[in-house]
C-alpha cells in the first residue's frame, strides 16, 4: 500500500490517495477540493480511482466530490449518521463559505462494517463527537488509521459545530481507537501523522 497526502483546500485539509501497488487500484480520503494535483497524481501513476472515502461531511473535506465524479464515477462511502450533514450546507458550515454545497448520492455504511476496496479490507469504525456520523476507516492488515478530525497528534477534533459532542468523541477515541494496535499509523484530517501508541502516552483527553 502506498499513501499520498495531498494538502489542500482553504483550510489546509489532508486529503490522501491511498493506492495497491500490485492492483494499480485507489481510493481518496476527504476530497477537500477538486485538486490538479491530486488528479495529475491519480493520472501520471497510472493509477485506478475506485471510491471516495468520506471521514464526515463537514465543507473542507468534501467539496471537491463533484469535480472528482466528473473524471472519475466512482461510488462516494460516508457513515448513515452523517446524511443529514451532508444534506444541510447549514450543518457542514458551506452556507458560511459562499452559496453552500451540499451531497445527496452517497452510499451509506454503518460502524463495523467492511469494505473491500482496492484490493483492501477497510473497517469502518463510527467515532460521532466532531459530528454525529463522524467516522474513522482502519486498515488492519496495514497498520493504518484515518482518522478524519477525530483524532490528531495528541488532540481531539472541535466539538463545538453542530451536532458535536465532547463527551461522545473524548468516548469513542478512548473505546475504539486507543485500543488497536500501538504501531498502528494514525492519518488525521488536518496537521500531522501519529500512532496510537504516542496517543497513549501523549494525549491529555484521554
Amino acid at each position: 500500500m502506498r499513501i499520498k497526502k495531498f494538502v489542500i483546500g482553504m483550510i489546509g485539509t489532508n486529503c490522501y490517495v491511498v493506492s495497491n501497488e500490485n492492483t494499480k487500484e485507489c481510493f481518496i480520503v476527504d476530497p477537500a477540493v477538486c485538486d490538479k494535483n491530486v488528479i495529475s497524481y491519480i493520472e501520471t501513476e497510472g493509477l485506478s480511482l475506485k471510491a471516495i472515502l468520506l471521514t464526515h461531511g463537514h465543507f473542507d473535506h468534501i467539496m471537491g466530490i463533484d469535480g472528482v465524479r466528473e473524471k472519475f464515477q466512482v461510488p462516494v462511502y460516508a457513515s448513515e449518521k452523517e446524511q443529514e450533514i451532508l444534506q444541510d450546507a447549514r450543518l457542514n458550515l458551506s452556507a458560511a463559505y459562499g452559496g453552500g454545497y451540499t451531497f445527496s448520492d452517497a452510499t451509506y455504511v454503518r460502524d463495523g462494517e467492511e469494505l473491500e476496496i482496492a484490493g483492501m479490507k477497510i473497517k469502518v469504525i463510527e467515532t460521532p463527537g466532531h459530528t454525529a456520523g463522524g467516522c474513522c476507516y482502519y486498515i488492519a492488515e496495514e497498520e493504518v488509521l484515518f482518522s478524519g478530525d477525530s483524532l490528531f497528534c495528541a488532540s481531539i477534533g472541535r466539538t463545538d459545530f453542530p451536532t458535536g459532542s465532547s463527551s461522545q468523541l473524548v468516548r469513542a477515541v478512548r473505546d475504539k481507537l486507543i485500543v488497536l494496535p500501538e504501531d498502528t499509523m494514525v492519518y488525521p484530517g488536518h496537521m500531522e501523522e501519529t500512532t496510537i501508541g504516542y496517543e497513549r502516552k501523549h494525549n491529555p483527553f484521554i
